[in-house]
This record gives C-alpha cells, structure tokens and sequence, in this order.
C-alpha cells in the first residue's frame, strides 16, 4: 500500500485538485498518473473527467449526481488501495534527426555546455523520459528525466513559429512539439513521428505514464520515414 500523502483542493463547485506529498519508493508524478490510471479504468460514480499533470490531477465531478465529501473520500480511499508500484505505461522509441533546419540550438547549447555535438547527442538520446502531461497544445507532450547538465532556461523572447515534430528542452525537461506554432523552448532536432493525427483510433500519440527514448537518425532516413509516415509500435511496461 501507498505511504504517500495525498492532499485534496477544491476548485470551484465542481472538481478538485490532487497532490500528493511522497515519501515512499515511487515519485509523486507516478503516484499521481497511477491515480489517474485507475480512476480511468474503474471510474468513481460522479466522475466527469481527469486532467494528469506534472504534479497535480484535477478531478472533475458532476455535483448534482455526487457531493464534494463523497467524492473526496472515493479519492482517498482509492488512492489508499493503490500499491507502490502501480504504474503501467507503455515505452515509445523516437527518432530524431538531430540538427538541422529545426534543431537551430543544437551547436550553441553544446558550445554553452562545453561539450561537443556528438556528446550533446548521445547524453540527450541515453536518457529515459517519462510523459509527465499532455497539453499547452493537443498532444504536447511534457518529458521528465532531462540529464541535469542539459537543463536551459527557455528563451527570453519566444520564436514566432516551430515546426510540429521539434524535439527541444525548456527548464528541467524535454519536449516534443505536436503541432507548428509560438515556442521559447531550445530545440536541437526533430522527429519524422506525428504526435497529433486525426486520423487515428486515438489522435494523440503519447499520454501521462508513457516512457520516451529518442535515437539518432540521419537526415535522409527522417525524410523518408516522414513520407512513409513512419509510425512506431509502443512496448507495454509495468514497474517491477
């Protein structure tokens, strides 16, 4: 069972927002997404909506079906029950092509680190991230595990356009945009894979509890996997 506290905030009329102070084996983020989890795949009676993000869940209720105690107390209890290890997500292998027309940061954060591109690179692509929250835009997704020596503060006066598929870091994490448009994140590559798709059973490519490892591909090897509209298979994971 979990050692964790949680620490439950009213929002309004109609949802609450989750915290949880850990002090057990696994981190408040996996605590919070395997909160989320569960609340998905068993629904309390009440529950509209769950909103995973990097350190909070918002839980929205409907208050004409169910009081703020009962849901309140649903959370606890369920959040009670859940064993430290509970977390179960899937892990993605990105491609990057690292540089580039999109990776216009690359050389410049590697001459900041005293570093060389190659092992700006390799530090970059030997981390394991974890999908801490989906949104800014649909399918953004926000990555945790940044090595430390790689954390940059965001630009001071943002780009007017980045092009979907910009792999970049801003603060402690790392990034993948979803679609083009405003961003002050650094950015050294960029993925031929589409996080955001319409057209698909689920438009969004990566959710909260995924894991993320990026991998080097040459220029001409992401142009054709963009046209073949290279998809990747996810490997479904669960914490020992």
């Amino acid at each position: 069972m979990t050692q964790a506290a949680l620490l439950v905030h009213p929002c309004g009329d109609r949802a609450l927002s989750l915290r949880v102070a850990a002090n057990g084996p696994a981190p408040a983020e996996d605590k919070i997404i395997a909160l989320a989890q569960s609340l998905r795949e068993e629904p309390l009676d009440g529950v509209v909506e769950t909103v995973p993000t990097c350190d909070a869940l918002l839980v929205i209720y409907d208050p004409k079906t169910v009081p703020f105690a009962h849901v309140r107390a649903g959370l606890e209890d369920r959040f009670a029950d859940l064993p430290d290890q509970a977390l179960i997500g899937r892990m993605w292998d990105i491609p990057v092509v690292y540089g580039g027309d999109v990776g216009v940061d690359l050389d410049a954060l590697a001459h900041a680190k005293r570093m060389s591109r190659d092992a700006l690179i390799s530090l970059h692509a030997s981390a394991t991230y974890s999908v801490y929250m989906a949104g800014g835009a649909p399918g953004f997704a926000y990555l945790g595990g940044l090595p430390e020596v790689l954390h940059t503060p965001r630009l001071a006066v943002p780009r007017p356009r980045v092009d979907a598929g910009a792999v970049g870091i801003g603060g402690r994490q790392a990034a993948v945009t979803s679609a083009a448009g405003p961003s002050g994140w650094r950015y050294i590559g960029q993925t031929p894979v589409c996080l955001l798709d319409q057209t698909r059973d689920d438009p969004i490519l990566m959710r909260a509890g995924d894991r993320v490892r990026f991998y080097a591909v040459s220029a001409a090897d992401g142009r054709q996997m963009a046209r073949t509209k290279f998809a990747p298979k996810p490997r479904l994971l669960s914490a020992p």
